[in-house]
């Protein structure tokens, strides 16, 4: 399709699959080319070193894809003596090469991308398989945007990864993030319990797979949400069926979260908490995003760094999360989020769990799950050496198989044309206009 750059701002720019760019081919261990598309009839086989994710102990063998893109097996070798494999059967990587899943991200903005240049067709930036992402969560963006970008339970578009949504966040009257970046459309007031209700009933209604709420007083004291009020949220959002995420940084919010019982915290908190709050946290089943590059971006890392790292060892579930388009923040797979999380006492190994099985499985998610399990869909990536000695191999696939589609770097590059920037939804722009490039005194998307 050929991009229409005479729609008016907020038609949707047409986006380009990673088919769209110069073919990319890689050599399998047969002699023979594949180039970027869908999977040959007869599947495809990943040699290396296998990580299944979960608890799976990384091992050498074989992982073979059939042509819907099933796992139908994981051969690992017998006795030093390598596995056997049909005659016909496509091979790709090696002894070197690493096939993990693909990993997802379970806190993305992708309204707002601080490295794009201004345009009037506003952001889609989020570069999924030129990276290994199979997977994102947006939380926070107008509905009309939201609704577009939103998978749900349609396959994912040729080369982006599957979008989960929660629209709009939902904050007090005049509270955060209006006075800042999301004032046009990003955020909806909610005084009243009965208002509450109305308003996640009209978001379920709308479609989105979780509801954000905002607990954020700023430094200038912006008003956020009654206990009630935020009581009645979760409560309308539970008996819909949708999970609860909260923005809160400091302990006494943190607290108000947890009497409420939403689901999950957007963030490691950025005031230190006490042990008995991080007991609380623990008690409460509560799970965390981590975001920890961002803070230390903008000079808070080390106190959210320490709460992390406190959660970890309480048993709290903390997930890889780089809330992109914020400071320090750039698409694909962060492999400094990584270090980040590997460094609160989860390993490397523990990382990267965290930013498969455990982000694929972060309320609101569907249709990944961060292992590869004969009989279902893969997801996977293949690298070409270890990311349990160098995490940064992540920005640099040799292949990823998602959705029964194969996607090839080249000589090791990342693949062109993955996800351009790109546009705004027909019809979705609040008021006629689309956010600027955000400028440092305007405020972050959080």
């Amino acid at each position: 399709m050929t991009e229409d750059r005479t729609a008016p701002a907020g038609r949707l720019r047409a986006l380009r699959s990673a088919a769209a760019g110069p073919v990319r081919r890689l050599l399998n261990s047969r002699g023979r080319w594949l180039a970027t598309g869908s999977a040959p009839s007869r599947g495809i086989a990943f040699a290396g070193t296998i990580w299944a994710g979960g608890a799976a102990e990384p091992m050498p063998g074989v992982l073979v894809v059939d042509g819907a893109g099933r796992v139908t097996q994981l051969l690992t070798e017998v006795a030093g003596s390598p596995p056997v494999l049909p005659a016909d059967l496509p091979v790709l990587g090696g002894p070197e090469y690493w096939v993990v899943p693909g990993l997802v991200d379970a806190h993305v903005h992708l309204g707002f991308d601080p490295s794009a240049r201004p345009d009037p067709y506003g952001r889609f930036a989020v570069t999924g398989e030129q990276t290994g992402l199979v997977g994102v969560r947006d939380l926070g963006a107008p509905l009309a945007w939201a609704s577009q970008w939103r998978t749900g339970h349609r396959p994912a578009r040729p080369g982006l990864p599957f979008v989960a949504v929660s629209g709009p966040i939902l904050t007090a009257a005049g509270g955060y993030p209006t006075r800042s970046w999301g004032a046009d459309g990003y955020a909806e007031f909610v005084s009243s319990p009965a208002q509450a209700r109305w308003v996640v009933q009209r978001l379920a209604t709308s479609g989105v797979d979780l509801i954000k709420v905002a607990l954020e007083p700023g430094s200038v004291g912006w008003p956020v949400p009654q206990p009630r009020v935020l009581r009645a949220i979760v409560d309308a959002a539970h008996g819909a069926g949708l999970p609860v995420i909260v923005h809160a940084l400091t302990a006494d919010l943190v607290g108000r979260a947890i009497e409420a019982g939403v689901d999950e915290l957007a963030h490691t908190p950025t005031e230190r908490l006490s042990p008995e709050m991080i007991e609380r946290i623990a008690s409460s089943g509560l799970t965390v995003t981590s975001t920890l590059q961002t803070f230390f971006a903008d000079g808070s890392g080390r106190e959210a760094a320490a709460n992390a790292a406190d959660l970890v060892a309480a048993g709290v579930r903390l997930r890889y999360g780089t809330d992109l388009g914020n400071t320090g923040t750039r698409p694909g797979v962060d492999p400094r989020e990584l270090d980040r999380l590997a460094a609160t006492g989860l390993g490397r190994l523990g990382a990267l769990r965290a930013a498969t099985e455990w982000s694929a499985t972060a309320p609101g998610m569907r249709r990944r799950t961060g292992r590869l399990v004969i009989g279902e869909q893969a997801a996977l990536v293949l690298l070409p050496s270890s990311p349990l000695v160098e995490p940064g191999v992540w920005r640099t696939p040799s292949a990823i198989f998602v959705d029964g589609r194969l996607t090839v770097g080249a000589n090791g590059s990342v693949p062109n044309g993955s996800v351009p920037n790109g546009s705004v939804p027909n019809g979705s722009v609040p008021n006629g206009s689309v956010p600027n490039k955000l400028r440092p005194n305007e405020g972050s998307p959080r």
